[in-house]
């Protein structure tokens, strides 16, 4: 390692806003590929982040980087309509044939937050309504748009006035749910009082343009509603002429099993919003609808600069080449359920684990306190750091950082999640023991 680059990691807080630079574990590498990272202190770690959900095909695949050396050759920026180019309409044409039935037609950009963005003035700009209905404890973005919908996290809208043109219904909790009574059956029952209450007290639905939520929890704490609340939502919608974004910016490109959680639950929305795993790396993202729908949304209701970039296009190409010919949504489902089952297992042994929440490799691990069972969110950095010092990358999510984010590359091999979970039961082990002997030593005192 040369003596610039560790002067540039002690620089950090010099050289980075704070929002950019204080995030966990600020891991300095050097190198990335397959399912690990190579770090500046020599180690290998094995990542089961993903880049937060974006390299479902590994990191650095190495079709997906001879895709961008190639156009590399040929274009490095195409701001689509005033010039075209084939890697743009190739891809239209290939996310066509995976999208659920009926929805595609693609406005690309470059990140999660501007397909979001994109999706909420379509709607609106189509339906001719002003207002949006979003569910607590997603997260959609942070620019303006998309934070007026995002409720993850109060600390993401702190000083950042909304335009008011939103509401907020509770997202599916089974955890509400009295003991006897069917889950599922229980989230369906409240949901459609919370949208009476909804619409008899705050907005006729007359006036909402979309409803707006991540078919599978995130940022949220990775939360798998049951699929009858969906369904509901879809028929709520449908009723009311009120169109359904599904904001699948985690949930797409094999994540739960399938090309996306739309197809999972088994319900269509009027419009996506995809990103993240698109291009395996590179900032591509889009907003899908049917012809029919973005037919209505003529030139210069929206715009890019970037959006569609060649590069990101042909990584895209060539991460759905890989997907299909790699099996990597059938290895998805095979170890999603042997990852679950291990997890499973482990609580058991570990007062520490809340609940497991896991669909395909999209798998949450509810950390608690060992006493109370509340959320403990502070142990669960303690566990992150111990199973980093192991080499092995988590990420976190959850309202008050409590879930422990496991989505490792759609390519995860079973050894991998053996070795991978044996350092995070180790690290487990370790936090638990050294909780109880504290408490035992503070009895004694």
């Amino acid at each position: 390692m040369s003596t610039s680059w560790v002067a540039f990691i002690e620089q950090i807080d010099q050289l980075l806003a704070p929002s950019m630079a204080k995030d966990h574990p600020n891991l300095p590498v050097v190198k990335e590929e397959g399912c690990y990272y190579y770090g500046a202190d020599g180690k290998r770690y094995l990542d089961f982040t993903s880049g937060i959900a974006v390299t479902n095909t590994g990191h650095r695949h190495p079709k997906v980087v001879q895709a961008i050396k190639d156009e590399a050759d040929h274009l490095l920026h195409g701001p689509s309509g005033v010039i075209m180019y084939e890697s743009i309409l190739r891809l239209a044409d290939e996310l066509g044939k995976i999208t659920p039935e009926g929805l595609n037609c693609f406005f690309f950009a470059n990140s999660g937050t501007e397909a979001v963005e994109g999706a909420i003035k379509l709607a609106k700009y189509v339906t001719r309504r002003p207002y949006v209905v979003s569910f607590t404890g997603c997260f959609h973005g942070r620019s303006m748009g998309a934070l007026s919908v995002s409720t993850s996290k109060s600390k993401y809208r702190k000083f950042l006035q909304s335009n008011g043109l939103t509401y907020q219904i509770p997202y599916a909790n089974t955890k509400e749910c009295p003991p006897g009574e069917d889950p599922e059956e229980f989230c369906v029952r409240k949901l459609e009082r919370d949208i009476k209450v909804l619409f008899h007290h705050q907005v006729t639905p007359e006036e909402v343009a979309c409803m707006i939520l991540e078919p599978v929890l995130g940022e949220g704490g990775y939360v798998v509603p049951p699929r009858a609340w969906i369904r509901k939502i879809r028929e709520i919608c449908d009723r009311h002429g009120i169109l359904l974004i599904f904001d699948e910016v985690q949930t797409g490109f094999g994540r739960t099993g399938e090309w996306f959680a739309a197809q999972t639950f088994g319900v269509t929305p009027d419009i996506m919003a995809i990103a993240k795993g698109i291009a395996s790396g590179l900032p591509l993202s889009a907003t899908v609808a049917s012809r029919k729908l973005m037919k209505k949304w003529p030139l210069g209701a929206h715009g890019t600069t970037f959006g569609g970039n060649p590069l990101a296009c042909s990584a895209a190409l060539a991460t759905l080449e890989v997907i299909k010919e790699e099996k990597l949504i059938e290895n998805c489902r095979e170890m999603g359920r042997y990852a679950r089952e291990k997890l499973e297992s482990m609580k058991r042994n570990h007062p520490v684990i809340g609940e497991v929440r896991s669909i395909g490799l999209m798998i949450g691990i509810e950390i608690v306190h060992p006493q109370t069972g509340e959320p403990n969110g502070e142990g669960l950095l303690n566990i992150l750091n111990r199973c980093l010092q192991k080499g092995v990358l988590f990420y976190f999510c959850g309202n008050q950082g409590e879930v422990i984010r496991m989505i490792p590359p759609l390519t995860v091999t079973k050894q991998q999640i053996d070795e991978g979970l044996g350092m995070l039961d180790e690290a487990l082990t370790e936090y638990e023991e050294e909780f109880f002997s504290i408490l035992k030593e503070m009895r004694l005192n």
